[in-house]
């Protein structure tokens, strides 16, 4: 009883299972197809919308299209119509051009029928001046009595000796000319190699003077019954003159490289303070040695400042010695530099070797640092060096040529001469050549002091000019150029002076007030 009851339990709980189960599988189909129902109705309604909105485009894009055709089509007549117009021009400017190229070629035709009817007018008038021309010839034949070759022969030897009589005049012109301008160009280069050229006045003398420390150094030097100062004059070749003049001792000689050997030989000995005739002798050998030092460094020294390199050493040494040598008071190393340096001067100027001119200048007067030794003039002994030690012709030229005894061969040596005369003629340069030149200068400034009205004078420029300040108060501007006139006249009759002197007359007033 209970396993049948527990069986019909079980089989009520399965059909009550089925059903349940067949019940939620019917509403589940329901639902299913309500739900599929639903999804096919949205996608009708999709597909219809769809297909509403692509025939809406499809009919806007068609409109769009037209529109665009329309308006492309309305562009293209409208370019259409411009090129037309445009054509129509240019066709317009073709005809008119046509026009006026037919008009022009008629007128051209024209003006060649004119040339051409004047052309065989002109022709007729050559044939008529032709005969003519023939018949005058013809009378002037048989009037003159010539032929046309006899009369062209005459015209032509009248007019050939005219122009020999003018030429000849032209040449003389130009030979004037040139001359001047030769000149002038001369001055200009002389006065530019001067002002370019810087040079001392000259210093030296024949004596030297040694300073002592005291008088008493005086007795030392003389020594015992004089042995000291006869040792030192026998070794130098120097006199030494011991008198009154307070600590100093004069050492006279012509001979000026003796004349330094025994300064530097005594002053070395009062110094070391032992004076007697072994130590004089070893002193003086030392300053010998010292000043032959010295002359050599001098000589490369010279080369140097010139700007000559390669001149024989023994050359060098001439060179150094001529700094003990003078000539009317001038160093004669001085006067070769500075004749040296005004021939490159002038040579560059005139465009010749700058280089070859500094040589020959700086050696043109080396004979004269032997020629105290060597027999014969300055000139012949210095040729004979350079010849000695290979210098170029043109310098050996140059130093027979400097001072007139050979014809200058080269433009170089007439250089040299020039340069060697402005050295030594140059004011300051010799001791005769300054005073003139402070005597004339101070004679121009006397000259125009006595004039009236005259507050100061100044002569300047060498003595080639002179500056005239007078008081305004007393000279007006029209008495300047009197003055002027009068004190040139005053100058020319007092006076004697190469070239001219330029006569400056100035009259300056001035106001000075002050702000307080």
């Amino acid at each position: 009883m209970p396993i049948t009851s527990i069986i019909i339990a079980v089989a009520l709980a399965i059909v009550v299972g089925l059903v349940t189960h067949f019940v939620t599988i019917s509403n589940l189909k329901k639902n299913a197809e309500s739900k599929i129902g639903n999804a096919e109705s949205k996608a009708r309604e999709i597909i219809d919308d769809a297909v509403k909105t692509a025939e809406a485009t499809k009919k806007e894009s068609l409109l769009e299209v037209k529109e665009e055709s329309i308006r492309t089509k309305n562009e293209l007549e409208k370019e259409t119509k411009e090129r037309r117009a445009e054509l129509q021009r240019y066709e317009k400017r073709v005809l008119s051009k046509e026009e006026s190229l037919d008009k022009k070629a008629d007128v051209i035709e024209q003006r060649e029928a004119k040339y051409t009817a004047k052309e065989e007018q002109l022709k007729q008038r050559e044939i008529k001046v032709e005969e003519l021309s023939q018949k005058r010839v013809q009378e002037l034949e048989r009037i003159s009595g010539l032929t046309s070759e006899q009369a062209k022969e005459y015209l032509l030897k009248t007019v050939e000796e005219d122009v020999k009589h003018d030429t000849a005049k032209m040449i003389k012109e130009l030979e004037s000319q040139a001359k001047e301008e030769a000149d002038k160009k001369a001055k200009e280069y002389v006065v530019t190699a001067i002002q370019r050229c810087a040079a001392d006045h000259v210093a030296e003398t024949t004596i030297s003077v040694v300073q002592l420390p005291s008088d008493e150094m005086k007795g030392r030097i003389i020594g015992r019954e004089g042995r000291n100062i006869r040792t030192l004059e026998t070794l130098t070749g120097v006199e030494l003159i011991i008198d009154d003049t307070p600590e100093a001792v004069v050492l006279s000689g012509f001979d000026p490289i003796r004349r330094e050997v025994a300064r530097i030989a005594l002053e070395r000995l009062i110094v070391d303070g032992r004076i007697h005739p072994a130590r004089i002798e070893e002193m003086v050998e030392k300053a010998q040695k010292d000043v032959e030092t010295m002359i050599r460094e001098e000589g490369e020294t010279a080369a140097l400042e010139v700007g000559v390199p390669g001149i024989h050493p023994e050359l060098v040494r001439l060179l150094g010695r001529m700094k003990f040598r003078t000539s009317y008071g001038q160093n004669a190393l001085k006067h070769s530099i500075e004749v040296a340096q005004l021939s490159g001067l002038l040579a560059g100027e005139i465009g010749l070797d700058v280089r070859l001119a500094k040589r020959a200048g700086l050696l043109h007067d080396i004979g004269k640092s032997i020629d105290h030794d060597v027999e014969g003039s300055h000139i012949q002994i210095g040729a004979d060096l350079c010849r000695k030690y290979k210098e170029s012709a043109t310098v050996i030229n140059t130093v027979e040529s400097h001072h007139g005894d050979v014809e200058p061969q080269t433009l170089i040596a007439c250089v040299v001469q020039a340069a060697d005369t402005i050295s030594a003629a140059r004011p300051g340069a010799r001791r005769e050549t300054l005073e003139t030149y402070t005597n004339r200068l101070k004679q121009l400034e006397d000259i125009t002091n006595q004039f009236k009205g005259v507050d100061k004078s100044f002569a300047i420029q060498a003595g080639r000019e002179i500056r005239v300040m007078v008081v305004p108060e007393q000279v007006s501007d029209a008495d300047m150029i009197v003055m002027a006139r009068e004190i040139s006249k005053q100058i020319e009759f007092e006076l004697e002076y190469p070239g001219q002197i330029k006569v400056n007359v100035i009259r300056e007033s001035r106001v000075t007030d002050y702000a307080k």
